[in-house]
């Protein structure tokens, strides 16, 4: 049996559950879970905001463990690995995408909170190709938001081709946009932080930006106009679009890993004039998760984070609902 804090119906507090996994699949393996970050991913879908949660609902998908269990087909990965488990559990390891390494791109691939039971839990299985090892340099309570919330934002960086030599925006500092400034920083490109907050422009230069803009001055994103080869938008709520995409240099992209659940609405023109383009991504695959641990363990780049017992899971989640989080909360588990 596998201990778990699930929710019993949208929007109420995680309570204990216990549930049987089954027998462990041949290409399967199983995790001790030893930390887990809370990503705001976690409250839509304890809220059901799209739609697609089944209850009763374990959260958590930014997971580090050890293995401690392998399938009989299992070579890639072996019993006291420490690994990292993200957003995904699954690809189906045969299509086209799966085939070119573009397993994040698989259509059957298999969400590790969606239809299956996340990691706010004592253990969790996913299948060998998404357990990625962790590398020694890495701190394990700190590093399970690099599986969905760095990956989120590294992802981009390599399949769009950023350049040392690129000025690049990051809209908005939080738990996805701090991850951003430091991979930037260390790409080497001149970094710039768009953010609404002015409490957060000292700690987002700490964290690499070169230089900040308050999002909600309009003189101040006039004065930008034509500056940027890059903008990586991390928020989930509306933007004025427009003054965004002006803000790009000829060429230049605007590109979005938040989840804004409205239509984003640009001006054609807008994009023909300068040749511009509006793009978004999904986290990475395996080989590109790889990567970005060991960019992180060669830059010494980690979360900013805030520990909790999984114990006071339903007060963590309440901690990050209050926009309280500094930048990511991550449970330690204490089930015993």
């Amino acid at each position: 049996m596998i201990r778990a804090y699930a929710a019993p119906e949208a929007g109420a507090p995680l309570e204990l559950f216990e549930y049987d996994p089954g027998d462990l699949q041949s290409d399967e393996v199983e995790i001790d879970v030893m930390a887990c970050g809370i990503c705001h991913s976690d409250l839509s879908m304890l809220d059901n905001e799209w739609a697609i949660t089944a209850y009763p609902f374990v959260p958590g998908h930014e997971i580090t463990g050890r293995i401690s269990a392998i399938g009989d087909g299992v070579t890639r990965v072996a019993v006291g690995d420490i690994v990292g488990l993200g957003w995904y559990a699954g690809s189906c390891m045969a299509c086209e995408q799966c085939m070119t390494g573009n397993h994040n791109l698989c259509a059957a691939n298999e969400g590790t909170i969606v239809g299956r039971h996340g990691g706010f839990s004592d253990k969790v299985r996913c299948r060998e190709s998404w357990a990625i090892p962790l590398p020694p340099d890495l701190d394990v309570k700190k590093a399970g938001p690099l599986f969905c919330g760095g990956i989120t934002v590294f992802n981009p960086v390599v399949e769009f081709g950023v350049q040392p030599t690129d000025r690049v925006g990051v809209i908005g500092i939080g738990g996805l946009g701090h991850f951003a400034l430091q991979f930037l920083n260390k790409w080497g490109c001149e970094v710039t932080a768009f953010t609404s907050t002015g409490a957060k422009a000292d700690e987002a230069r700490r964290m690499g930006a070169h230089k900040v803009v308050n999002s909600r001055d309009a003189a101040e994103l006039d004065a930008v106009v034509g500056s940027y080869d890059f903008i990586l938008s991390t928020v989930n709520v509306e933007l004025e679009w427009d003054k965004y995409l002006a803000a790009l240099r000829p060429k230049g992209k605007l590109h979005t890993v938040g989840a804004v659940l409205s239509p984003i609405p640009v001006s054609a023109f807008g994009l023909i004039g300068g040749q511009k383009s509006i793009s978004g991504s999904p986290l990475g695959s395996p080989a590109t998760t790889a990567k970005m641990l060991d960019f992180c363990a060669r830059h010494h780049i980690e979360a900013v984070t805030e520990h909790f017992p999984l114990s006071r899971v339903n007060e963590a989640i309440a901690h990050l609902r209050e926009g309280k989080a500094r930048y990511r909360v991550v449970l330690e588990n204490d089930l015993k």
